[in-house]
Order: structure tokens, then C-alpha cells, then sequence
């Protein structure tokens, strides 16, 4: 690992572009900390303490809610608009033959998705702002016009800024900007984790923490495992003979992942989760009918074990829903009848496209239930443990170790690319 390291350091290109990700890293840490100006961040801090809800949101934020930070609704609303344009994509004609054209038809679709992105953070600085003020804390004082709108144009700034690094990292070529920023927000809640649970330290629990390493060590290996997970379906391509000269005959095989919806599903599941208990925040504090109501979401949501069962089955179908949205063995039975190839044993056409569609379903069984399971890990360890500080984030986790991959194998292509240019 070292002479890798070390490899990555001498060649001054890469050198370059790490150091200034690492830069932007920083600034990005940096604007987490500036808090919006004249609000409690004590009273913040008692609203947000225990609230799944919001911990999930804080999460992919980067951490940036805990003191209502300039740039605390992280790259949330890009993603957000990110997924909407795929999602249009697959209904609107113009919008598909966008993604046919290649580069210069995503940069048009990553121009709609940064414009669809300020309106999208208006809207959610507004809504976060509404259910903070409704809390029973004081954490705004008094909130008038220019203060409302004020508030909501610097929090909208921040996502803008936030999304201006991203792409910035993205130039660099080693990761994908918007993954890099949530995984620096995770890893910067890594020291203090490990800080609250070394002082809640506890002798008679040794156990606890040992089940803890292991259950961490289990869970990374299997994060691994299911994300490098994959079945190569053997592709054969027809010979052609032209002339004197025989092209084609050649084998390749097609591969199809276990986890190809990433991380989306879980988004999805959380946007869904979130909403209900969101709206209720509002009326919560009234009187009649909609105040009961309100009332009774919030303690539905509250009760870990309808939240688990909601949340779990949630991931799950998302994933089913969104592989079937990039997933198309239509296209891609079309495209391998175009190119001459076939897969060995079925006939081109639909017997190749019902074939993809069955193993990606069967496939797809064990990425759903993985995700799943990893969505929900915080509440079986919390059950099992019966600790709130020793708590697994199998989301993180999943963000962590696969942001991790990709960005490793970029920098490993860009090494391979440094030394194809020497010789």
C-alpha cells in the first residue's frame, strides 16, 4: 500500500490534482462551520438531538444542519434535481434523445439540473426554516420578512457553492465530485464519534465494544462484496468474412451488478420517510383534527420498529424501481443484434432481452435485500446493543467504502495512463 502511495506522489500531475481535492476539502469543512447569523445553536442542537428524521437529512448534509450552517442543506437539492432529469428522461422524447448524443447532450442536461437546482434549494432552505421556527425551542428569535427570505438566500448560495466544488473535484478525474463532498462530511463525523465513545467507555460492556468491531469489520467486507459483486453473462460475436480477411468470432461477456442502483434507493426511501413526519412538524403545535393527526404521524414514525419496517420496505422496492429505470434489456438485446453478438445459447431479440430481464430480476433480489438490511442496521444494532452511542451507519458505510472504490480506481487508471505516456 505504501509503494503505491508513494508511486501516487511522485508523479506531479496527481500530486497536483489530490492536493487541490484536499484544498477544496477543506473549504468545504470550513463553510460547514459558519453558521447562519443570529441563530441559538444550543437550542438547535437540543431540537435536533434524538430526531431520527433529521439525522438522516444531517447526514447527507455532511453534518452542516447541527449548527445551521450557511451551506446546510449540503448538495441535497442537486441530487435531488440530478434524479428528476433521469426520471424525465425516461418519458419526455426530447430529454432521451439529450442522453443519446453523448457528451455535448449531458452538458445540456447537467445545465437544466444546475438551473432546477436553485429553485429546488429555495424551496428546502423555506420548508427547514418553517419547521425549525415551529419548534418548541427559540432558535430564530424573530423571524420577519427580511429575515426569511434573507436566510433563505444564503442557504440557497451555499448549495450553489457546494455544487461549484463538486464539479470542480469532478474535473480533477479522481471521483465523482458530489459523492467526494458526502464522504468528507461523514469521515469529519468520524472524530467525534469515536471521541463520545471513548468517554461513555464503560469496563463491565468490553463485550459490547468487541461485538461492535466485529459486527463494523462484517459489515465493511460485505459492503465490499455486494458492491464489487457482479454476473459476466458471455457475450459471442459472429465472423464476417470480407474478402480475404475474417472479423468477429470473438468472445467478451456482459456484466451485470448486484448493487446497480447505488445508493439512489436509499435517497429515494429517505425523501419518502421523511415527508410525512415533515408535514406533521407544522400542525403539530395547532389544535383540532389536524393536530391529532399530526400528532399520531410523528408517534408512528417515532416507534422504531414501524420506522424500521417502513423504511426497510421502502429501499427495497426503490431498487427495484430505479434499476428498472437505468436498466433497459431492451436496448441492450438491440444493441448486441446491431453489433453481431449474441449470447450463447439464445436466440437475439426477446429471447436475449426476457434472458437479461430474468437474471437481473434474480439478481436483483439480493441488492435489494442488502441495501435493505443496510438502511435499517442502526436500529438492529440499537436493538441488539441497547446503546445509542455504539451505533453502526450502515448508510455511511455504503457511501464511504464505495465512493472509496471508485475513486481509487480512477487514480489507478490515471497512474496507468502515466505510465503508458513514459514509455
Amino acid at each position: 500500500m505504501w509503494e503505491k502511495i508513494m508511486r501516487i506522489w511522485k508523479i506531479k500531475d496527481l500530486r497536483k490534482r489530490i492536493l487541490f481535492v484536499m484544498f477544496l476539502f477543506v473549504i468545504f469543512r470550513f463553510t460547514a462551520h459558519i453558521p447562519v447569523p443570529s441563530i441559538d445553536t444550543a437550542n438547535l442542537a437540543k431540537f435536533l438531538e434524538g430526531n431520527q428524521v433529521l439525522g438522516l437529512l444531517n447526514l447527507f448534509s455532511g453534518g452542516t444542519m447541527e449548527n445551521f450552517s450557511i451551506v446546510m442543506l449540503g448538495i441535497a437539492p442537486y441530487i435531488t434535481a440530478s434524479i428528476i432529469f433521469q426520471l424525465l428522461g425516461m418519458v419526455i422524447p426530447s430529454l432521451e434523445e439529450l442522453t443519446k448524443e453523448g457528451e455535448s447532450g449531458q452538458q445540456k442536461i447537467n445545465m437544466y439540473t444546475r438551473i432546477t437546482t436553485v429553485p429546488l434549494a429555495f424551496l428546502q432552505s423555506f420548508a427547514m426554516i418553517k419547521l425549525l421556527s415551529n419548534s418548541q425551542y427559540e432558535i430564530f428569535g424573530g423571524l420577519d420578512l427580511y429575515r426569511y427570505i434573507s436566510i433563505m438566500i444564503m442557504i440557497t448560495a451555499g448549495t450553489i457553492f457546494l455544487m461549484w466544488i463538486g464539479e470542480l473535484i469532478s474535473e480533477k478525474k479522481i471521483g465523482n465530485g458530489i459523492s467526494l463532498l458526502i464522504f468528507a462530511g461523514i469521515v469529519a463525523a468520524l472524530p467525534k464519534a469515536l471521541t463520545q465513545a471513548v468517554i461513555n467507555y464503560d469496563p463491565s460492556q468490553l463485550y459490547m465494544y468487541m461485538m461492535f468491531l466485529v459486527m463494523s469489520i462484517v459489515t465493511v467486507v460485505a459492503v465490499v462484496v455486494i458492491n464489487e459483486g457482479q454476473r459476466d453473462i458471455p457475450v459471442s460475436y459472429a465472423k464476417q468474412i470480407r474478402g480475404n480477411h475474417v472479423f468477429g468470432g470473438n468472445t467478451s461477456h456482459l456484466p451485470l451488478r448486484l448493487n446497480m442502483a447505488g445508493v439512489i434507493p436509499i435517497i429515494f426511501a429517505i425523501s419518502v420517510v421523511l415527508f410525512p413526519s415533515m408535514i406533521a412538524q407544522f400542525f403539530v403545535n395547532g389544535s383540532g383534527f389536524m393536530a391529532r393527526v399530526s400528532q399520531a404521524t410523528i408517534a408512528i414514525f417515532n416507534n422504531q420498529l414501524i420506522y424500521g419496517i417502513i423504511y426497510f420496505i421502502l429501499v427495497f422496492g426503490f431498487t427495484y424501481f430505479y434499476t428498472a429505470v437505468i436498466f433497459q434489456p431492451q436496448k441492450m438485446a438491440e444493441n448486441l443484434q446491431q453489433q453481431g453478438a449474441f449470447i450463447p445459447g439464445i436466440r437475439p431479440g426477446k429471447e436475449t432481452e426476457k434472458y437479461l430481464q430474468d437474471t437481473m430480476s434474480k439478481l436483483l433480489f439480493s441488492g435489494a435485500l442488502f441495501l435493505g438490511v443496510i438502511a435499517i442496521l442502526p436500529l438492529i444494532v440499537r436493538a441488539l446493543t441497547g446503546s445509542q452511542s455504539l451505533v453502526i451507519g450502515g448508510t455511511s458505510l455504503l457511501i464511504v467504502v464505495s465512493v472509496a472504490i471508485d475513486s481509487a480506481k480512477q487514480i489507478e487508471s490515471q497512474i496507468k495512463m502515466h505510465e503508458y505516456d513514459r514509455v
